[in-house]
């Protein structure tokens, strides 16, 4: 069988790039061109919209004047002046097709449906600014026109009331409703004022005036049919004043009146309106049909011509041929850094070559994640070297020993007295315990660390603990105590805390002076337990912080046996701790003493406890 031929990684990487940057291509092509389509429809949209916004601007003006005219005579001026202005044909006929007014020659077929109906008493408020809720045309006016002296009444009530709103900080200004009343409204904004102070509510601006209550009094004496059969009875107007920023007083005036009485304001409306319209119909032209634009014409169809089609294919095509002429050249920066990637991996391990930083792009961060790799890998590399040279030291100190004595009272130079196998012993105990710990460290590094849970009561570990070192603190001149609030349990090995406890306990009464103090203490803070290992010895200082729990490390470097033991207890706490699901922490300072804190979760006390 013959082996397939192996691509060069480069080029490999290089088609990859060249595919993605050909698919990058015609995605953009398909993008500028959804972008083009986008683009022509909001223009579309728009264009759209301009001319709604100006055939709204015909209806309210043909609505504006059909509410301040009895009827349509004269109306064709006013036709011809809109129909220049929009350049588009504008008819107004009867509800029967009867033309009215045209802007088109005469026998000019009319479209198939009407455009709008112009009815003052009936329009859509959304399009009238200013219009109310009724849909009647505020610029309906009839019987509420004030006279010429009501209007200068007014006027100066409404100058006096501009002054004292003046006065207090507030800046009006008067416009005058179609009916001829004036009205306040704030000078930024437009709106009424948010509030009229004391001073200034006289109460003369908000009169109704003779015309204006002869026109209400009318009004309601026709709604008071519609009225009684809502159940309301006969009734004069209730009161005289009228909000000052209404634009219309009619049948909202009223309504609001026969509203508070208790009934639907709906159906109040409903008579009120109806009455107003009534009222009304007198003063405006009839209703009439608005017809706009041709009618008989087709609208355009968009189409493409073939100069069109290849001026599109060549600009797609051109898009295309730079869309890939720069992904190359990006493609081409992009290999050489994944070059110096790849020359650096196939370097040997103990050269840890790194690659230099170039960029901040992925590129780059690729570079910073393999020098990172690169320098854990030596870091462990070097520790790896010490742990091999520290593991020979920790062994051959005690076996040396054991082979010179034995050497010794072999050659018959010095005999086997029991002073002599004792300390041939001991020896043999540094290198049982030695031999345990790193036994102890592989089970945990291997994950194969067996725990036997069951129920432990703090307090007595902590007693347990105690009593196994009270010689060696007596011995040493220490103080050891212990502190347990009530209730803390454990759901852990006791042996391996134990363990765990009697290492931090033997590393205190190490590195603490005669007469000083251990003391240890276990509380429950929330669903943990606390353990606390505290002396108050020298302390360990900020640089060595940091490294306390690393294997065969110590703060003194003689390595000698009255001052430091085999460099694993605090590993082994570790580990053990994060067995149990806990956490081990140092906090110290130069002659503040140690603490070592342990976390561990909390368990439940047995049921016979």
């Amino acid at each position: 069988m013959s082996a397939r031929p192996r691509i060069p990684l480069r080029k490999r990487l290089l088609v990859r790039l060249l595919s993605a940057s050909v698919l990058i291509a015609v995605c953009s092509v398909t993008a500028t061109a959804w972008l083009a389509v986008e683009t022509t429809t909001r223009a579309l949209r728009e264009e759209q919209g301009q001319v709604l916004a100006e055939d709204m601007d015909v209806l309210a003006r043909l609505s504006g004047y059909a509410a301040t005219h009895p009827d349509w005579h004269g109306v064709e001026e006013t036709v011809r002046t809109l129909s220049a202005r929009t350049g588009r044909r504008i008819a107004l006929t009867t509800a029967d097709r009867t033309p009215i007014a045209d802007s088109a020659p005469r026998g000019t077929s009319l479209p198939p449906r009407a455009a709008a109906t112009v009815d003052p008493l009936r329009t859509d408020t959304s399009t009238e600014p200013g219009a109310q809720r009724s849909g009647i045309d505020p610029r309906v006016v009839g019987p509420y026109r004030l006279t010429t002296g009501e209007r200068t009444e007014l006027d100066a009530a409404a100058e006096a009331r501009r002054r004292c709103f003046a006065r207090n900080g507030i800046e009006t200004d008067i416009v005058r409703t179609p009916s001829g009343r004036p009205a306040l409204e704030d000078s930024d904004t437009g709106a009424a004022p948010a509030y009229v102070p004391d001073a200034c509510a006289d109460g003369r601006l908000n009169t109704l005036v003779r015309t204006e209550k002869k026109a209400l009094a009318h009004l309601e004496k026709l709604a008071q049919p519609c009225l009684k059969r809502l159940g309301l009875p006969d009734a004069a107007l209730a009161y005289e004043g009228v909000d000052i920023t209404d634009r219309s007083i009619g049948s909202r005036f009223l309504s609001e009146k026969f509203a508070a009485r208790g009934i639907d304001e709906r159906d109040v409306r409903y008579c009120t309106d109806t009455a107003r319209r009534s009222q009304l119909d007198p003063y405006v032209a009839p209703a009439a049909e608005l017809f706009l634009g041709g009618g008989d014409s087709i609208a355009p169809r968009f189409d493409m011509s073939p100069a069109n089609k290849a001026k599109v294919v060549g600009a797609a095509g051109l898009v295309l041929a730079v869309t890939v002429a720069v992904t190359a050249v990006l493609a081409t920066r992009l290999v050489r850094p994944l070059r110096a990637l790849t020359e650096a991996a196939q370097q040997p391990p103990e050269a840890h070559a790194r690659v230099p930083v170039t960029t901040r792009d992925e590129t780059g961060i690729l570079a910073e994640a393999f020098n990172d790799l690169t320098e854990r890998r030596e870091r462990l590399e070097a520790q790896r070297k010490a742990m091999v040279s520290d593991i020979a030291h920790e062994l051959r100190s005690p076996l040396t020993n054991i082979r010179g004595w034995l050497e010794v009272t072999r050659d018959g130079v010095v005999e086997p007295a029991p002073t002599l196998l004792a300390s041939l012993h001991d020896e043999a105990l540094v290198l049982q315990r030695v031999i345990d710990d790193l036994q102890d460290l592989a089970a945990a590094d291997a994950g194969t660390l067996r725990l036997h849970r069951e129920p432990v009561s703090c307090g007595d570990l902590l007693d347990q603990v105690s009593a196994a070192h009270r010689v060696a603190a007596d011995t040493a001149g220490v103080a050891l105590r212990t502190e347990a609030d009530d209730g803390p349990w454990l759901d852990a090995d006791p042996v391996r805390m134990r363990q765990v406890l009697g290492n931090l306990v033997s590393n205190a009464i190490r590195h603490t002076p005669p007469d000083g103090t251990v003391t240890l203490t276990a509380r429950r803070v929330g669903e943990e337990v606390v353990i606390e290992v505290r002396d108050t010895g020298g302390g360990i200082a900020p640089d060595d912080l940091p490294h306390v729990f690393d294997r065969f490390w110590r703060a003194e470097k003689s390595r000698s046996r009255r001052t430091g033991g085999s460099g694993l207890g605090l590993a082994i706490v570790r580990d053990l701790a994060a067995a149990h699901g806990g956490t081990v922490t140092a906090a110290s300072g130069p002659g503040r003493g140690a603490v070592f804190t342990l976390r561990l979760p909390g368990g439940a006390a047995p049921s016979d406890a």
